[in-house]
């Protein structure tokens, strides 16, 4: 892993300080090396993580054997040495053994399109100097980060936004529309970056600048293709043959490391079943794990990652995350670049830290729940088609009685948290139902917290219709794929993963999914839906995998999540920290303080969870206050050097 910037300026203009200044701002991702170059029109920096030929020559940035093309790279090509074999038998030289060389020679031998032959995560930039041409490219998925500014002769790019600010023609002002869709969702969705004139490249796509030529954006993967064409299976069974196959296979892939490895381990399924093919495929001696927990019932999930290490002779490693997690916001949002208002990123963060003095690489289990139906909102989803013929009526009925008669708990996604969702999700058409669980400030909200005036800057910036849009491109699909799609492109892309990228590289620790393998999301998307979700029972094909390594006694009983216990954290004593980061005067340029009031009255009496709108309103608190500190040091009387 690493971290990477650059600048292309067709005038000529030297940028090596600050480009320097970028990479000075990113060692955090990269903290073995760090390295800036200028060429003609460019200067490229990076900021290394050793991980795959740990010697100095494979550090960057990275040219070939002829000094023609440039590369800065952000990731692991899981597939490098497939590709090495076949370039070199086309006559590709190779100085070093390390998958950022191979990068290079796959775009001299397939251009643009060798993103397509890419089985990894990345984000990274090449410099065709001949042709006066660079090309951007970030994997399918969108693990790895990439932002950028268009300026009027060219532009700049960073794996952080932050790090981006250390350049000049970066304006220093925050973009309303993503403070809306931060509001709506707890996280920045899509191409759209908190600060204004700042942009992020997309998963999935590439970007080509050449002189004379406005810049070409091109998606060159979607998984849209996969839901349509369904396959087909004589029995579950021969499905879950191909599965296990397929996982073995891109576990094993990601086992390529010349550092420590070892693996994130919870009480769920995902995990366990990575944990479990990484000992057959015999990494590690023994296999190392590493878990987080909470002192709060109900949400530490220890005990039973202890079992599943213990079980499959693993080295178990465990952290208790205190309640005092809140008083680190302001270094996560820092850690983020962009107010961020996923719980589970303060465990995530910390385990991060605490894996990192044994390993230098873990494997996690991300992206199971989207890509095998393992959410609740799934069955959410099913019961809300079975529910569709009564009576709106009768639904608000229920929804009210619920409300004034059903006290409030704050259990980790209680029964009660859930059905309240639920039934207000009920008079709605599917897309906005499903919607409405990953909301924050509701529609119905945003007019009472949001200041006067800010809604009418961000007009027209609903963030539903980025959702309406990837509900299109699976129109006609089962409503279980379609919400998957959906989540997959939204949820996965830009909160869960940029929740381990940031985290984990907080600590120059590398995180990889063997569950997002491209092949693996493909056959996933293919399979049917039954075979997922069947009434109350989720991740079907998952649950059969499981049974083959472990016994009945450790297959969890129901979904439990990673979400930290922040509405016990927002009462009492402990609340102190996120209510200083409410009353910031910053942040009330932007919401409402008497609304902000009101609902920490109704959390602190117990008559409302306002836990995840209250800890969105402190993250960007947290975020505003480093934003400032940011922006106090970076005067903007800086001149370009000719």
């Amino acid at each position: 892993m690493c971290g990477i910037a650059g600048v292309l300026d067709w005038s000529g203009a030297r940028h090596g300080a600050f480009v320097r200044a970028m990479v000075e701002g990113l060692k955090h991702r990269g903290p073995d090396a760090q390295n800036v170059v200028s060429r003609d029109n460019v200067t490229l920096g990076h900021a290394r993580l050793s991980v795959i030929d740990v010697s100095a020559a494979a550090n960057q940035p990275m040219a070939d054997i002829e000094g023609r093309h440039w590369l800065v790279f952000n990731g692991e090509i899981y597939n490098y040495r497939d590709l090495r074999r076949e370039l070199a038998e086309a006559g590709a030289r190779f100085r070093t053994q390390s998958d950022s060389e191979v990068v290079i020679e796959a775009y001299k031998a397939w251009g643009d399109d060798c993103v397509t032959r890419l089985n990894g995560m990345f984000a990274f930039a090449i410099w065709d100097e001949p042709r006066q041409r660079m090309l951007l490219a970030r994997d399918r998925f969108g693990k790895k980060p990439l932002f950028y500014h268009l300026s009027d002769g060219g532009f700049v790019f960073a794996s952080e936004p932050m790090s981006l600010l250390a350049h000049p023609s970066v304006p220093q002002r925050i973009n309303p529309r993503a403070v809306r869709q931060y509001a709506a969702l707890g996280y920045v969705l899509g191409s759209e970056c908190i600060l204004a004139g700042v942009a992020k490249l997309k998963p999935a796509h590439r970007m080509i600048f050449e002189r004379g030529r406005a810049p070409v954006i091109e998606r060159y993967w979607d998984l849209a293709p996969a839901f349509h064409r369904k396959s087909r299976w004589r029995s579950e069974a021969e499905a879950e043959e191909a599965l296990g196959a397929l996982i073995a296979d891109a576990v094993r892939l990601r086992l390529k490391s010349d550092v420590p490895l070892g693996a994130f381990l919870s009480s769920g399924i995902d995990s366990a079943l990575v944990a479990a093919m990484m000992k057959e495929a015999g990494a590690g001696e023994p296999l190392q794990t590493f878990s987080a927990g909470f002192h709060e019932a109900g949400f530490d999930e220890t005990p039973q990652a202890r079992r599943i290490a213990r079980y499959l002779g693993a080295d178990h490693y465990d952290k208790e995350i205190e309640d005092d997690s809140l008083a680190d916001l302001p270094r996560l949002m820092r850690c983020v670049g962009e107010p961020f208002a996923d719980t589970s990123l303060l465990p995530v963060h910390r385990l991060s830290a605490f894996a990192r003095k044994r390993v230098t690489v873990a494997l996690t289990g991300d992206g199971g729940d989207e890509l095998f139906g393992g959410y609740e909102t799934y069955v959410a989803d099913w019961l809300h088609g079975l529910l569709k013929p009564v009576p709106a009526w009768l639904m608000r009925g229920a929804a009210g009685a619920v409300n004034a008669l059903w006290p409030v708990s704050f259990g980790k996604v209680s029964f009660d948290y859930r059905l309240r969702q639920f039934l207000a999700g009920q008079g709605l058409d599917f897309p906005h139902a499903h919607y409405s669980w990953r909301t924050i400030f509701g529609p119905g909200e945003t007019g009472r917290i949001f200041r006067r005036g800010v809604l009418e800057t961000a007009a027209g910036t609903e963030p539903f219709e980025q959702f309406r849009g990837f509900y299109e491109r699976v129109a006609g699909c089962h409503p279980l794929d379609q919400a998957a799609y959906v989540d997959v492109n939204t949820w996965l892309v830009d909160d869960i993963l940029v929740k381990t990228d940031r985290a984990s590289m907080a600590h120059g620790l590398e995180a990889r999914a063997p569950l997002l393998d491209y092949r693996l999301a493909e056959f996933a998307a293919g399979l049917p839906v039954d075979m997922k979700l069947k009434g109350f029972s989720t991740k079907r094909i998952l649950k059969r995998l499981h049974g083959r390594y472990f016994p009945a006694a450790l297959r969890p009983s129901r979904k439990r999540g990673f979400n930290a216990p922040v509405a016990h954290w927002l009462t009492g004593d402990k609340s102190h920290v996120a209510r200083s980061l409410t009353a910031a005067p910053a942040l009330g340029d932007w919401f409402e303080p008497r609304e902000i009031a009101r609902l920490w009255d109704e959390h602190g009496a117990g008559r409302r969870d306002n836990s995840y709108r209250l800890f969105t309103l402190a993250c960007f608190g947290a975020w505003l206050e480093g934003w400032r500190r940011e922006t106090a040091v970076r005067p903007r009387e800086v001149q370009l050097a000719n």
